[in-house]
Order: C-alpha cells, then structure tokens, then sequence
C-alpha cells in the first residue's frame, strides 16, 4: 500500500507519486504488500524534522524514515511485504533546487523521491562508490519511469 499526502499549498500530483513509488518497488522486486507513505510538508516542518532526527538546522529537501529495513529482492526472491516506511519531501526547497538544476519542480520532487525510496531500501551515497551505484541507479529509474508514461 502507498500513501500519498501533501500538506502544502503546493501542486503535487498524488497519483503520479504513487505510480512512480510502485514503479520502482516493482523493478526492484519489492511485494506488492509492502507499505510506504510518501509526505509533503512545508518548510518549518522539514526544518522541525532535519533538526529532529539529523540535528541539522534548516528545512532540507528529502528525508527517508525506513521501519522493516526491507532490501531490494530478486525476480526469483522478492522481498516480501512489509512496513517499508516514510519520505518526507519538501516542494518548496525541490522548488528552488530545480531552479539551479534547469529543470521542473515536478521533475525535482520526482527525482527526490527516488531518491528517498531508495534510502528506505538500504542505498546509501556516504562513500564514492556507493554514491555512484545509487545515483546511478536512481537516474535509471526515473528516467525509464517517465519514458514508459
């Protein structure tokens, strides 16, 4: 099950989030079963959460709150179903991002929850190779992702 709510004053297309989220689960052969809520929130309470569980100050732009610790699976082994967990993304700061990337808000928020799923499942970009192999993988996936639509 995927859950999508925005908070925000800002114009997300709900379905297309879940859509994307399934999409990915799919290739990486997660079970249809598995739970994952995907949140939209305004500036003060992505700061409130960066601070919170970071200890960073300011708002940031994606924040992934995994639960079951659930792993990418296989064609042959899915994973099984199971409480995935949280992405909080915040529109505004996707907003200004997009801005200085040269690309759409839209497209920014798409690609940050991507990028938040992909936490959920483990990737991690603190060392070089890590951050190629998930950068990488999360670009492929988007842009098959809107190439199938």
């Amino acid at each position: 099950m995927i859950d999508v709510n925005n908070e925000t004053d800002a114009a997300v297309d709900e379905v297309e989030f879940a859509e994307l989220a399934r999409y990915v689960l799919d290739q990486l052969h997660v079970a249809d079963g598995a739970e994952l809520a995907i949140l939209f929130v305004d500036e003060p309470a992505m700061e409130e959460l960066h601070v919170q569980w970071m200890g960073e100050p300011g708002p940031t732009d994606v924040l992934s709150f995994p639960m079951d610790e659930l792993r990418p699976g296989t064609a042959d082994a899915p994973t099984p179903a199971g409480l995935l967990g949280d992405i909080v993304v915040c529109p505004s700061v996707a907003a200004r991002q997009a801005a200085t990337a040269g690309h759409s808000a839209q497209e920014e928020m798409l690609l940050l929850t991507v990028h938040g799923l992909l936490h959920l499942l483990g990737y991690d970009h603190a060392e070089p190779e890590e951050e190629k192999e998930m950068f990488a993988l999360q670009r492929k996936l988007l842009l098959t992702f809107l190439a199938d639509r």
